[in-house]
C-alpha cells in the first residue's frame, strides 16, 4: 500500500517532502506521550496504532534498532494497559487505577548502568545486521551505536513505565534529546521535531507525575 511508502508524499514543508507514514505516526506519536503525561490510560491504546506505522517508517531508513524496538513496544503497550487498569489492593490512585512512585535510587543507578553496557553489546549486534541476514536488510544499520542506546534504554524506561515509576521521566528525557539529535543526522526532520516536542513533554510530565505522587499525602 502507498500509505506505508515514505516516497509516498502528503505535503512539503519548508522544502521537506513528508509522507502519510511519518505524518501520522509522529500525530499519533505526540498524543500518545501527551496522555501518558497527564497519566491517562488511553495513552497505551493510542501508542499501540504509532508503533505500528513507526515499524515501517524506520526498516524503511534503516534504523533497525528502533524497528525492532516497536515491536518490543507493542507488547508493552498491551501489558501497560492492562497494569494500569488492575493495580494490586494498596496501589489504586482516586481513579482506581495504578498509582505513580518512586524506585529506590541504588535501582535507578543499576538500571542506568545495565543500559549503558546493554547499549555496546546491542550496537555491536547491529552493525552487523547487513552481514548476517543480507536478504532483508541490504544495507548497514544508520548510527548503530546511537540507535542501539534508544532502543536498549526505552526497553528499560517503559518496563518503568508500566509500573508508574517517576524515573521513567528522567530516562525519557535522555533517550529524546539524542533521538533528536539522531533524527535530524539522518534527516528524519519531522521526526527529529516530534522528539524534540517529546523533550519538552517529558519534562513536563515529570513534574506532573511528582505533584501526582506528592497529592497522595494529602488525599487518595
Amino acid at each position: 500500500m502507498k500509505f506505508f511508502d515514505i516516497q509516498h508524499v502528503f505535503f512539503t514543508v519548508l522544502g521537506y517532502p513528508l509522507s502519510y507514514l511519518e505524518f501520522f505516526a509522529v500525530v499519533f506519536g505526540l498524543l500518545a506521550v501527551a496522555l501518558s503525561a497527564a497519566a491517562n490510560i488511553w495513552s497505551w491504546v493510542i501508542g499501540i496504532i504509532n508503533v505500528v506505522l513507526s515499524a515501517f517508517f524506520y526498516y524503511q531508513i534503516q534504523l533497525y534498532p528502533d524497528m525492532f524496538l516497536m515491536g518490543f513496544f507493542f507488547v508493552t503497550n498491551i501489558m501497560g494497559w492492562w497494569r494500569w487498569a488492575h493495580p494490586k489492593p494498596g496501589e489504586e490512585d482516586r481513579k482506581q487505577e495504578l498509582r505513580v512512585s518512586f524506585m529506590k535510587r541504588s535501582d535507578f543507578i543499576l538500571l542506568l548502568i545495565v543500559g549503558l553496557a546493554g547499549t555496546f553489546v546491542v550496537g555491536a549486534l547491529a552493525s552487523k545486521l547487513h552481514e548476517w541476514l543480507p536478504f532483508l536488510f541490504n544495507l548497514p544499520s544508520a548510527y548503530p551505536f546511537i540507535d542501539s542506546f534508544i532502543l536498549v534504554m526505552s526497553v528499560i524506561t517503559t518496563f518503568l513505565m508500566v509500573q508508574k515509576k517517576i524515573e521513567c521521566w528522567i530516562i525519557w528525557i535522555l533517550i529524546d534529546v539524542v533521538a533528536t539529535y539522531l533524527y535530524f543526522l539522518k534527516g528524519a526532520m519531522f521526526f527529529g521535531v516530534e522528539y524534540a516536542v517529546f523533550t519538552i513533554i517529558a519534562s513536563a510530565a515529570l513534574w506532573n507525575w511528582i505533584r501526582e505522587y506528592k497529592s497522595y499525602a494529602v488525599k487518595v
